[in-house]
């Protein structure tokens, strides 16, 4: 987990570098584009071959979902104070408890709700409307908005598919898609820039391949708080290289808001070993 977190902190600061010459549709093609010829390699070492699946559909309406995402977080990165803009993403836990009440029917109770509601006073406090707030900062939160939706959307397809199709096909569709609004802007990288793209797809796929492999040898309540580590490695960098200072509200606020995400993660942990034991218990009982 920690080294998918810094996969995806670093590559925070290749969006970042590739961004002040190339427009944000574009990075994100690359970014699809590098990142699925990463990932065949991992595929097809398997030698199993390329996946199969029947849920295209459900597939093209998670791409399409998952683009809006990525395209604000990347413009977020791109033109906000990179601790404002990674700080503001950790809504998506937030959003999807939200999210699995309304769309899957999951039943949430009030220390978990107040849990989401504290998550959001930490998001008001890195917004600070009528004191510091822009526009502009709406964007990373509608990014955090989609990518929970994503995020149920990927709980159902990992009901249907193996992880590795789900990542596969996600990233099969994206580079067309993706492709679509980058020709509008089209702008062609400098040899520097082409390596800033080269990386952001490469570790945007070494963060996701160590995120599944981690999901699956640890629990969630153990693993979330290590993906907070990716803020304090955008800090040190967005000073190193770009002169940036973070906002103490910033701080602040995405303190609270990692808070109320850990909580959420350990209530869901404890809720599911107590699903695990009670499982057993009553399929004995037809049999008593």
């Amino acid at each position: 987990m920690l080294g998918s977190t810094s996969a995806f902190a670093l590559m925070a600061i290749t969006i970042r570098f590739a961004s002040a010459t190339i427009p944000t549709t574009g990075v994100a093609f690359f970014r699809n584009f590098f990142g699925l010829l990463a990932l065949l390699p991992i595929i097809l070492h398997s030698g199993r071959g390329l996946p199969r699946t029947r849920n295209l559909g459900r597939y093209a309406v998670r791409t399409v979902v998952g683009l809006g995402s990525m395209l604000c977080a990347f413009w977020a990165i791109g033109h906000l104070p990179l601790s404002q803009a990674i700080s503001l993403s950790y809504a998506t836990p937030l959003f999807a408890t939200i999210a699995a009440v309304l769309w899957l029917g999951e039943i949430v109770r009030a220390r978990r709700w107040a849990a989401v509601s504290a998550g959001f006073i930490g998001v008001l406090v890195i917004l600070r409307p009528g004191v510091s707030f822009s526009t502009a900062m709406l964007v990373p939160v509608l990014g955090a908005l989609l990518a929970a939706l994503v995020a149920i959307q990927m709980k159902q397809l990992s009901k249907l598919d193996p992880p590795d199709t789900v990542v596969f096909y996600t990233y099969l569709l994206w580079v067309p898609l993706s492709l679509v609004p980058a020709l509008f802007q089209w702008t062609w990288p400098s040899p520097t820039v082409w390596l800033w793209l080269i990386a952001t797809g490469v570790l945007g796929t070494l963060g996701q391949w160590l995120w599944t492999r981690a999901l699956r040898l640890g629990e969630v309540s153990a693993l979330q708080p290590i993906s907070f580590v990716q803020l304090p490695i955008v800090v040190v960098f967005g000073w190193w290289l770009f002169g940036e200072v973070i906002d103490l509200w910033t701080l602040i606020g995405a303190a609270i808001v990692f808070g109320a995400n850990g909580y959420i993660a350990h209530r869901e942990a404890v809720l599911s070993r107590r699903a695990a034991t009670q499982r057993p218990a009553q399929a004995a009982k037809p049999g008593e």
